[in-house]
Formats: structure tokens, sequence, C-alpha cells
């Protein structure tokens, strides 16, 4: 990884953890903590695919929430879309 792409990386799961936080409130910062653990349902999914696509300009499926997936799952997803 270069010097250059470190920081989009971590401004990317910056924007990532914001936008799960902002979504799922509080406490949903636990590690390992999937989305329905954290009472994640429909409408939070819209919410964060929404807020995903218009923050970072990355189209996210609504089907990937539903597969469960943690904050750094997540992360990992859009970044490697980031980079696309």
């Amino acid at each position: 990884m270069t010097t250059q792409q470190q920081p989009a990386t971590v401004d990317v799961a910056q924007r990532v953890a914001a936008i799960w936080t902002d979504v799922l409130g509080p406490g949903s910062n636990r590690p390992g903590a999937t989305f329905f653990e954290l009472d994640g349902q429909s409408i939070a999914a819209v919410q964060i695919v929404a807020a995903v696509e218009e923050q970072l300009g990355v189209t996210l499926d609504i089907g990937d929430l539903f597969e469960d997936p943690d904050l750094e799952t997540l992360t990992r997803d859009i970044q490697v879309r980031v980079e696309e």
C-alpha cells in the first residue's frame, strides 16, 4: 500500500463506521457485533446502502447486509469496491 492509498483507506473506514453508528445507534461500535446482533432491520439496511452510495459513491446491494456482516467485514467489502 502506498502512502497515498493509506489516507483514502482510513477515510473510507471512518466514513463507513460513522454511517454504521448513525444508523444502528449507540453501542453499534462493539467489535465483532453483526448487523442483526445490533438489531439491524430492513429499514436500517436501506439507510446504510443509501448513505454509502451518497457519501462514498459505492453501489452496495442490500443483500450484502442481510448476509449479517460485522462493521469490519462491511468496511473491507466497501474498500474493495472503492478501489475498483
